[in-house]
């Protein structure tokens, strides 16, 4: 066998393999010969049928099995010859097959990049530091009082908070539009849900009002033919309601799994749990800031091959999330969609990987176990969470990734200049979900160009 390695790009490699004629040709016979035992063909007994005839028959297809099967095996041992790390599987084609002749074929791969890592030192991160208080509590279960208030028939006019049940019809001029009315909604004002300024007018209405808003759409809105109109809703006011909160007594405290209804306990758990999305907070807004610094420091070419890996398990995401069903197609969804962030992950995921190798970084079994434990707090049964991962191997695999991924995150913070900032429970949880909202835009606009 001969092999020769062109470099066409800085991650595509062209593997040229000469293999004799004679081990081509002598396979061909061998298997010719040997299927001629078993052939029949009108006129001729079994096993009687001339290799004359044999050849003309099956020779060009047993030819293409038997190349096939070489141009599949010396793929690997040319690869393995030449120390090629190559990222997804080849384009094999043939480039000399006829009998008599040297077999030659062209394998085109795409190799992991070789990445020599620049530090991020100098980068500026800012760090989150969140106190979680008393004060911070009590907002927490006043949102939890929210959350479970009944709604109750009110004397007054209409408030902001309040529930209102309206009747409604939309017109643009003089013509109502499609999608445009509705009996009997019942409507929050303030939640948002409506077009702005819709539920603004509605404020100071009583029961039995009938009241005109005008309002206008806005130009981004998803019905085209809407987008950028001003349009006018008559409306029908049948009911206000206001918010009748319960009590936080014993009933109140049991109804959040603390069984003894002791408030001390529930508001013990809650501030755990503000204090573990807090940390989750900080440390994704941390974690993102490092990755971004080590992406534009580090630009390097992406095989493609992984990239629609990663784009099609993004397709699945996609699809669970909106619970199109385990039989959805998801070569229906459009590349194009999710090729920017599938590019972005591949892109980090291999500089972490050098980082991780470049600092011989490892996860001992306790950090693996420790790590279950803490992902386990969140569950009513942690035990049977930590045995579950930890007994089945590809979970185990997961977390030790995550584990890697951490002090791979550590290794690179330490070279950026990290300023704590103090910031309460709502502000971070705020910061965080405004960098990953300002990432998601990144990808879009990146996409658009």
């Amino acid at each position: 066998m001969q092999v020769s390695v062109d470099t066409t790009s800085q991650i595509e490699r062209r593997v040229k393999v000469q293999l004799p004629a004679a081990q081509i040709d002598d396979a061909v016979s061998a298997r010719l010969k040997d299927a001629a035992k078993n052939v029949r063909i009108d006129g001729f007994r079994k096993g009687k049928v001339p290799m004359s005839e044999v050849t003309k028959r099956y020779g060009s297809e047993v030819r293409n099995e038997v190349v096939g099967e070489a141009m599949r095996e010396h793929y690997v041992r040319a690869i393995t010859e030449q120390e090629l790390n190559p990222a997804g599987y080849p384009q094999i084609e043939a480039s000399v097959n006829e009998a008599g002749k040297d077999l030659e074929f062209v394998a085109v791969i795409e190799v992991y990049p070789e990445i020599e890592l620049t530090s991020i030192e100098g980068t500026d991160v800012e760090r989150p530091v969140v106190e979680i208080t008393d004060a911070d509590v009590d907002e927490m279960i006043e949102t939890l009082r929210k959350q479970n208030a009944n709604w109750e028939d009110v004397e007054r006019s209409a408030e902001d908070g309040d529930q209102l049940n309206i009747d409604f019809q939309g017109f643009l001029g003089d013509e109502p539009f499609e999608g445009g009315s509705a009996e009997g909604h019942d409507l929050v004002i303030g939640s948002g849900s409506f077009i702005p300024g819709f539920e603004e007018q509605l404020i100071g209405a009583s029961a039995g009002d009938d009241k005109e808003i005008s309002v206008t759409f806005p130009e981004d809105y998803q019905a085209e033919n809407l987008a950028g109109q001003e349009a006018t809703f008559n409306v029908k006011v049948h009911a206000v309601k206001g918010q009748s909160l319960p009590e936080v007594d014993e009933e109140f405290v049991k109804n959040f799994g603390v069984e003894d209804g002791d408030l001390a306990k529930l508001r013990s758990e809650i501030g755990d749990n503000m204090r573990r999305e807090a940390t989750q907070a900080i440390d994704n807004r941390v974690k993102q800031q490092v990755l971004d610094a080590l992406q534009k420091a580090n630009e390097i070419p992406v095989p493609q091959a992984l990239v629609q890996q990663e784009t099609d398990g993004l397709k699945r995401q996609a699809a669970q999330q909106f619970g199109l069903g385990e039989d959805f197609d998801v070569s229906q969804l459009p590349n194009e969609l999710f090729t920017e962030q599938a590019t972005t992950r591949v892109q980090v995921g291999l500089l972490l990987a050098e980082v991780i190798k470049a600092n011989e970084l490892d996860a001992s079994d306790d950090e693996i176990k420790a790590k279950v434990q803490d992902l386990a707090k969140q569950y009513q049964e942690p035990e049977q969470v930590v045995e579950h991962y930890l007994s089945n191997e590809q979970m185990k695999t997961q977390v030790k990734s995550a584990v890697l991924e951490e002090k791979a995150v550590d290794v690179l913070l330490a070279q950026a200049n990290v300023a704590d900032v103090t910031m309460t429970y709502q502000e971070a949880l705020a910061a965080a979900q405004q960098q990953a909202g300002d990432a998601e835009e990144d990808e879009a606009e990146g996409e658009s160009a």
